[in-house]
């Protein structure tokens, strides 16, 4: 499609955007004084910064692109492939966060290196490098895609020039420069994507019988309305293929594997952060950002219906946002939302460069640097190291290019490398039983087998639920179903034939063996809650798992009638806060250290004990707590360790 796009205007929008954002984040370089100010901002940032970073960090340029193509060949159910989050968000809220989070992992092979070995940490630091960099690729060749015609340069020269400018940027800042960069244009994400919209519902009601959204509506065929694909046609947009590629590999990807995403929340204050920061990504965000990259297609689709012949009859998938904005857009607003799709492409790739680089510090440089490297030799490799990234990732754009449409391409991409660490990650947390030989046949094995299913397409055809498959690359939906399950088969097969991991080992690195750890070492611990704590846990059943886990003391804000006095009958004295303070006033990250004296000088009921709080810094919080062990017999129970243990020594003292 022969396209001329722009005008001098737009142009110097485009160009003031760049220019702002590297000197905005090279002013934040002065923040990157260490090795973790660089990677993780120091871990400072509050839970609201950290979502809309997420924010800019998910909604890529190529989510732009390619899901506007998808929205325009179909309609509303391309909202689908965004939506499929929703799935994995818990598992990752109260899995794999508190874990990376409390065993202070700093990257994702290290984590297979402490799961299991070095040799799983080595081949993990490879296989995640390629899904890292091969991103940045299809963020730069999106972008490009683009600007090239716009400015009328070569396609590959943008790519240069557009790795250039997050250079800038990106090699003073590090996450700091990421986070508060990301925090600009992901307000002005959301804004560009719905001024779009309202500009396409403008333009439809100005050109049509019908006004603004009802305009909209009645140029969608009830095809374009449904909002889910079809079982399993056509064969490049169907449910089926949608969930395993843009679902289980997509998503899983995204909150598991995106050495990035990990990095936010490394910079979170504390996990509960972390959780919010989620929480509202998942509830409120995804939703507007599903609109926000769709919407383009949808107004397309509306046009071509309502009038014909407003857009090229010729245009390429890859044009249809591009296309869309030219049309319903004036000079300078066209300028201004092609800049959110600059915001888009960097908001990603400067989180993935800052990752990457990451990845190769921790997991290549200082576990093979002969001499033990200082933090400033360590933070000056860091900076170099992107922009060797961003030349690997130029180097790759070409391949990527020759793919149909950068839907197709980042589907290929996700099929084909996020298996066999999605598994990885996935049994590790969730089997104790998952060996060390499992892994590496969960990598080398998984990853023969899946090379095997891209040159003998007949090993995958069992996986197709009725879907068609293309003699080209049109098997990377079903692939990634292939994929996962013989990766998984490997991983458990050999599992269950060799022997486990010692229990010692595991620590902290499963779900149950992080709460075990304290227990173990004899370490009391103490839950900190809100009001009505334990509501909903009336049975005893409930206090005993708390006892079980080791917890000696609750202190909340207020209980629950029956909770409070299941958790004395168990030996778990619950204390409430007094004096306005909260658990929030306190602003706890959970590294504190936690005294409460008082206890063993002839406590009574409902008396005011001190609670010293330490916190990692070194500085201490005094407050004082109300005692919620409300009668003397209580007493007894808590001291003999529970009601049972006091049924049990009065029948030993009577026989």
């Amino acid at each position: 499609m022969d396209l001329t796009i722009g005008t001098s205007l737009d142009r110097i929008i485009i160009i003031g955007y760049f220019a702002l954002v590297m000197g905005f984040g090279a002013y934040f370089g002065r923040y990157s004084k260490t090795t973790s100010d660089y990677f993780f901002g120091g871990r400072r940032f509050a839970w609201w910064l950290i979502a809309i970073s997420i924010v800019a960090t998910g909604v890529g340029s190529h989510s732009f692109l390619k899901y506007s193509t998808k929205a325009y060949q179909y309609g509303l159910s391309s909202t689908m492939t965004y939506m499929n989050d929703w799935f994995f968000v818990p598992l990752f809220m109260f899995g794999w966060l508190p874990i990376i989070y409390y065993m202070k992992i700093k990257s994702i092979p290290e984590y297979f290196e402490r799961r299991f070995n070095a040799k799983a940490r080595y081949l993990a630091t490879f296989m995640t490098l390629i899904f890292m960099i091969g991103y940045i690729a299809i963020q730069f060749l999106t972008l490009a895609t683009a600007l090239y015609r716009i400015f009328g340069i070569p396609l590959m020269l943008t790519v240069v020039i557009i790795a250039i400018a997050t250079t800038i940027y990106m090699h003073f800042g590090g996450q700091t420069s990421v986070i508060f960069t990301d925090l600009i244009q992901g307000f002005i994400l959301i804004f560009a994507g719905l001024l779009l919209f309202y500009l396409g519902i403008q333009f439809l009601g100005n050109n049509t019988p019908y006004s603004g959204f009802q305009a909209f509506w009645m140029n969608l065929s009830p095809l374009e309305k449904l909002p889910l694909a079809h079982f399993n046609k056509p064969p490049d947009f169907n449910f089926v293929g949608i969930f395993w590629q843009d679902g289980i590999a997509g998503s899983v990807g995204f909150l598991f594997l995106n050495q990035g995403l990990i990095m936010r929340f490394m910079a979170a204050r504390s996990v509960n952060d972390g959780r919010k920061a989620v929480a509202f990504n998942a509830l409120v965000i995804l939703p507007i950002s599903a609109i926000v990259v769709s919407n383009a297609g949808w107004i397309g689709r509306a046009i071509t219906n309502a009038v014909p012949g407003t857009l090229p009859l010729d245009m390429a998938s890859n044009d249809v946002f591009v296309a869309v904005t030219n049309v319903i857009a004036s000079p300078g607003v066209f300028g201004f939302i092609i800049a959110a799709l600059c915001a888009a492409l960097m908001s990603t790739s400067d989180t993935l460069v800052n990752a990457s680089s990451a990845i190769i510090v921790n997991d290549i440089y200082k576990p093979l640097s002969k001499k033990k490297r200082s933090d400033k030799e360590q933070l000056e490799f860091a900076r170099w190291t992107s922009l060797g990234v961003k030349i690997i990732a130029v180097i790759m754009v070409p391949f990527f290019n020759t793919f149909d449409s950068i839907y197709e391409a980042n589907g290929w991409f996700h099929s084909t490398f996020t298996p066999p660490l999605a598994v990885g990650v996935f049994l590790g947390i969730f089997w104790k039983r998952f060996t060390t030989a499992g892994i590496i046949a969960t990598f080398v094995g998984g990853a023969f087998l899946m090379i095997l299913g891209q040159f003998y397409p007949q090993l995958i055809s069992p996986f197709a639920h009725g879907i068609e498959l293309r003699p080209d690359r049109g098997y990377s939906y079903i692939g990634a179903l292939y994929n996962i399950v013989v990766c998984a088969g490997v991983g458990i097969v050999v599992s269950l034939f060799t022997k486990p991991e010692p229990e010692k080992k595991l620590k902290g690195l499963t779900i149950f063996d992080a709460a075990m750890e304290f227990q173990e070492k004899g370490t009391p611990l103490v839950i900190f809650g809100g009001e009505q704590y334990g509501a909903g846990s009336s049975r005893d059943w409930a206090a005993k798992g708390t006892a079980l886990l080791g917890v000696k003391a609750v202190i909340a804000e207020s209980f629950e009638r029956i909770h409070r006095s299941n958790l004395v009958g168990m030996g778990v004295i619950p204390f409430e806060f007094t004096d306005g303070v909260t658990r929030k006033t306190l602003k706890l990250v959970g590294d504190e250290v936690i005294s409460i004296t008082g206890l063993d000088k002839g406590l009574k009921p409902l008396s005011s004990v001190p609670c010293y709080i330490k916190h990692s810094d070194g500085s201490e919080t005094n407050i004082n707590l109300k005692c919620r062990i409300d009668t003397e017999m209580e007493i007894e129970y808590v001291e003999n360790g529970g009601v049972l243990h006091y049924v049990l020594r009065n029948l030993a003292k009577a026989s």
